[in-house]
C-alpha cells in the first residue's frame, strides 16, 4: 500500500512537472522571489492511531522558483498532542455483566503517555495555475519528518509523503493569505492522516518600488528636456542638466527663456540668466538694460546699487570708443572734444561723482592679468584728462580696469570684437543734466 500511494505521490509531481514546461515560456519575473509565512494548523489522525487530534503552530519559508513552482520549508510544532483511549466492553464473569473501559491505542507492551508533543520539518513542491493572479490556486507535493516526545509505535520520529494543494489569496504585491490541505501517508501500517492550516504571507522586497527602464523612446540622460541627440546638436552636454552653470537647466534655456545654454551670461550684463536675472532680480536675460535706463542690469546691481527694472535712477552713462595705440594709455588728441562733454556735465553738476572704467576684448592669445592692467591704465589715462583739461578734481573721479572680464559682447578666438575695447563713464548725481534717459551717450 505504501508503495503503491508513494508511486502516485511521484507520479503526479512529474506530470505538473511536464504541464508546467509544456505550456509557456516565461520571461523573468520582477516580482519579489522570497517569501514568509505564519499560521495555524489541525493535526487530524485516522480513528484507530495512538494519538488523538491536536492542533499546532507553524511557519514557513519558500522560493517562487518560476512562475509556476514554487519550493518552501516548513516548520510546526504540536505543543500537546492527547494519547488515543477508545471505548470497549468486556463480560466480567465475576459480575455477570458487560463492563465498559477506556483501551488504549498503543502496541500491546507500550507504556501509555498520556500526553506528548510533535515537532515537524516539512519540503513541498508548490504548482501553481494562476500565479501572480490575485486568487492563486495551487496543488503541492513534498515530504517530512516528524519528531515525538515519546515513542509512538516503537519510535519517536515518523517519515510522511504528502499531497494536497491550497489557495492563496494576494491583497497586494506585499500581503497575502493562504489555506492548504494536505494527505499524509505515514507509519509501517500507511496510516492516511490529514493536516489544515490557514496562515499569513510576507513577500520581503515587494514594498520596494521596482526600477522601470523605459526603451524605445527618445534618450534624455540627465533629464533636463532636451534628447541627448539634441544636445550633440547644440553642444550642450547630454550627461550635465546645466552646461553653464547658470541655475537654469539647459531645457529650460532652449524651450523657455530662450537664452544660450552654453553661456551663463546670455546678455551680457553682468548677471546669470537663471541664479541672479530670473531668480534674485527678476530682470530680463535677453536684455542687457531692462528698465531701458541706461545702464546694464549688472553694472547697476554690482557696482551702482540702483534698482535694475526702475529706469529713474539709472546713472548718466558715457561710452566713449577710445582707440589707444598698441601697449600704449595716452589719449590721443582726436578724442579731447568727445571728453570735454563729459566734463561739462560734471562741472555743472558739482556734487555729482564719476566712475571711469576700462574694458579689453578677448582673443585666444589674450592674457589676463596684462589685459586688467592696460584697461585700468588707460582708465586713468581718460581720468587724467579730464582732471587736467576739463578741471575736474580727482577726487570726485574713480578709475577701474576689467580687461575682457565683462564683455558687451561675443568674442572672435583669432580678431576679439571691437565692441569689448571701450571705455565708459557712469556720472552719478547728475540727473538734472538727462535729456534722453533711454540710451546711453556714446561718444566716438
Amino acid at each position: 500500500m505504501m508503495r503503491r500511494m508513494s508511486g502516485m505521490v511521484c507520479g503526479l509531481a512529474v506530470a505538473l512537472f511536464v504541464s508546467a514546461q509544456l505550456q509557456a515560456q516565461v520571461e523573468d519575473s520582477i516580482e519579489a522571489k522570497w517569501y514568509a509565512g505564519a499560521g495555524l494548523g489541525y493535526l487530524n489522525y485516522e480513528g484507530d492511531q495512538v494519538l488523538e487530534d491536536g492542533a499546532f503552530i507553524s511557519g514557513r519559508v519558500g522560493y517562487d522558483w518560476n512562475e509556476w513552482w514554487s519550493i518552501e520549508g516548513m516548520l510546526f510544532l504540536a505543543p500537546s498532542l492527547d494519547e488515543n483511549f477508545v471505548g470497549d466492553t468486556y463480560f466480567d464473569p465475576a459480575t455477570g455483566q458487560d463492563v465498559k473501559r477506556e483501551v488504549s491505542q498503543a502496541p500491546q507492551g507500550e507504556q501509555g503517555f498520556g500526553s506528548t508533543f510533535a515537532f515537524g520539518t516539512i519540503v513541498d513542491a508548490l504548482f501553481h495555475f494562476t500565479r501572480w493572479e490575485r486568487i492563486d490556486p495551487f496543488l503541492a507535493v513534498g515530504g517530512g519528518l516528524t519528531f515525538y516526545g515519546d515513542t509512538i509505535n516503537g519510535k519517536d520520529v515518523d517519515a510522511s509523503v504528502r499531497a494536497g494543494g491550497g489557495l492563496m489569496y494576494h491583497f497586494n504585491d506585499e500581503w497575502a493569505c493562504r489555506g492548504d490541505i494536505r494527505t499524509l501517508i505515514s507509519g509501517n501500517s500507511t496510516e492516511v492522516n490529514l493536516i489544515y492550516d490557514v496562515s499569513a504571507i510576507w513577500y520581503w522586497g515587494a514594498h520596494v518600488p521596482a526600477k522601470i527602464v523605459a526603451h524605445g523612446g527618445p534618450l534624455d540622460s540627465d533629464g533636463d528636456g532636451l534628447t541627448d541627440d539634441l544636445e550633440n546638436d547644440i553642444g550642450t552636454d547630454p550627461y550635465d542638466p546645466d552646461t553653464d552653470k547658470d541655475g537654469l537647466s539647459d531645457g529650460e534655456e532652449y524651450h523657455q527663456y530662450r537664452t544660450d545654454p552654453l553661456n551663463p551670461d546670455t546678455d551680457y550684463d553682468g548677471l546669470t540668466d537663471g541664479n541672479d536675472e530670473v531668480s534674485k532680480y527678476r530682470t530680463n536675460p535677453l536684455m542687457r538694460d531692462t528698465d531701458n535706463g541706461g545702464v546694464a542690469d549688472g553694472h547697476e546691481v554690482i557696482e551702482d546699487g540702483t534698482d535694475p527694472l526702475d529706469p529713474s535712477d539709472d546713472l548718466r552713462l558715457f561710452e566713449l570708443n577710445i582707440q589707444f595705440d598698441y601697449n600704449r594709455d595716452v589719449v590721443k588728441q582726436a578724442y579731447f572734444e568727445e571728453l570735454s562733454v563729459v566734463a561739462k556735465v560734471l562741472q555743472r553738476n558739482p556734487e555729482a561723482s564719476a566712475r571711469i572704467e576700462g574694458h579689453a576684448d578677448q582673443t585666444s592669445k589674450s592674457k589676463k592679468d596684462y589685459n586688467r592692467d592696460l584697461s585700468e591704465r588707460r582708465a586713468q589715462a581718460v581720468l587724467n584728462h579730464l582732471a587736467k583739461q576739463g578741471g575736474i578734481a580727482k577726487s570726485r573721479m574713480a578709475a577701474h580696469g576689467y580687461g575682457f572680464s565683462r564683455p558687451k559682447a561675443p568674442n572672435d578666438p583669432r580678431t576679439g570684437n571691437p565692441v569689448n575695447r571701450r571705455v565708459e563713464i557712469y556720472i552719478r548725481g547728475a540727473n538734472g543734466e538727462l535729456t534722453d534717459t533711454g540710451t546711453p551717450t556714446v561718444l566716438e
